[in-house]
C-alpha cells in the first residue's frame, strides 16, 4: 500500500512538473504525443553543437536543445530520442519519418524550403576555409580554380557553384573525412562553417583559415512540410528556452572558453550582420 502511495506520488509530482515547465506553450500535437517520446536528428560529427561524448553518447548544444523539448512536452529530458544524422541524410531522414525534428546545424536556405519547414532562427553563421599551413593561398579569392573539399549536403556547395564554379570539389561524408584529406594533400581547401573551422584551427597547427568569411546566414530546425502546430509547438519551445537563459547555459558548458566572446554573439540571431540572408 505505501509502495503504491509513493508510486502516486511521484507520478503526480512528475505530473505536476511537467505541466509547469510546459506552461505558456501551445498543445503538444497529437501526433507527436501519441508516439510518448520527442524524435530528434542531430549531428554526432559537429562539436560543439552535436558529437558523442567517450562513451558513444550524443552530447552538445544542439542535443542540450532537444534534450530540453523532451523536458517541456513529455516532463524529462529522457522523453527525447535522438538520432545520429549527417549533413547529406539528415533531410531524407526527417522525411521518411524516423525522426519528428531536426536540430542538426541546417543552414536556411530557399532550396531547403522546398522540401522542409524551418522553425524561427535560432543562431547565425558564415563560411571560411581552411588549408593547410604552408599552403600559398592567402585570400577566399585565391581558391577559384583549385580542388576544394566539401562535406557532402553542406550549403557551402551551392555558394560555389554559383560564385566560383570552376573550383573542383570532392564531396566526403563527416568533417574528420574531409580534414584527414586536406591533411593528405587531396585537395587545396576545405570549405565549411566558421563555427567549426574556427576550432579546428585553434587546435591543429598544421592548418590555417583565409582571409575573408562568405555566405551568411541563419539556421535553424527543420520539420515535415506542412506540419504547422508542430512548427508552433517548436518555435514557442526555443522561444521560452531562450528567455530561460538555457543558450548562454549550454554554451559555456559546452564552447572552448578562448571562443565563447565571439560564440555567444553566433547564437544571438539578432547580431547577425546586415548582409546576412
Amino acid at each position: 500500500m505505501k509502495r503504491w502511495i509513493g508510486s502516486l506520488a511521484a507520478a503526480l509530482l512528475v505530473a505536476s512538473w511537467s505541466a509547469q515547465a510546459a506552461e505558456g506553450l501551445p498543445p503538444l500535437p497529437d501526433s507527436v504525443k501519441a508516439k510518448g517520446v520527442i524524435r530528434v536528428g542531430v549531428k554526432c560529427d559537429y562539436p560543439p553543437d552535436g558529437y558523442l561524448d567517450a562513451s558513444g553518447k550524443p552530447i552538445g548544444i544542439e542535443v542540450e536543445m532537444a534534450k530540453q523539448l523532451g523536458v517541456y512536452a513529455l516532463g524529462s529530458a529522457d522523453k527525447t530520442e535522438l538520432t545520429c544524422v549527417t549533413t547529406a541524410n539528415r533531410v531524407p531522414t526527417l522525411q521518411g519519418g524516423k525522426v519528428d525534428l531536426l536540430i542538426a546545424t541546417i543552414g536556411v536556405t530557399d532550396e531547403r524550403r522546398k522540401v522542409v519547414d524551418f522553425t524561427d532562427y535560432y543562431a547565425w553563421a558564415s563560411s571560411s576555409i581552411l588549408v593547410r599551413k604552408d599552403s600559398p593561398l592567402k585570400t577566399i579569392q585565391d581558391v577559384k580554380g583549385k580542388k576544394i573539399i566539401f562535406v557532402k549536403g553542406a550549403w557551402q556547395i551551392g555558394w560555389f557553384e554559383k560564385h566560383m564554379p570552376d573550383v573542383k570539389d570532392m564531396r566526403l561524408d563527416t568533417v574528420s573525412d574531409a580534414l584527414q584529406a586536406l591533411m593528405q594533400g587531396r585537395g587545396d581547401g576545405y570549405a565549411h562553417d566558421f563555427a567549426v573551422q574556427v576550432g579546428i584551427a585553434k587546435k591543429n597547427p598544421n592548418v590555417r583559415m583565409l582571409e575573408g568569411r562568405y555566405q551568411i546566414g541563419y539556421r535553424g530546425a527543420a520539420v515535415r512540410k506542412g506540419e504547422h502546430e508542430w512548427l508552433a509547438y517548436v518555435n514557442a519551445a526555443f522561444k521560452k528556452m531562450r528567455g530561460d537563459h538555457l543558450f548562454d547555459k549550454w554554451i559555456k558548458q559546452y564552447e572552448d572558453p578562448n571562443l565563447l566572446a565571439e560564440k555567444m554573439q553566433m547564437w544571438d540571431p539578432a547580431k547577425a550582420p546586415a548582409e546576412a540572408k
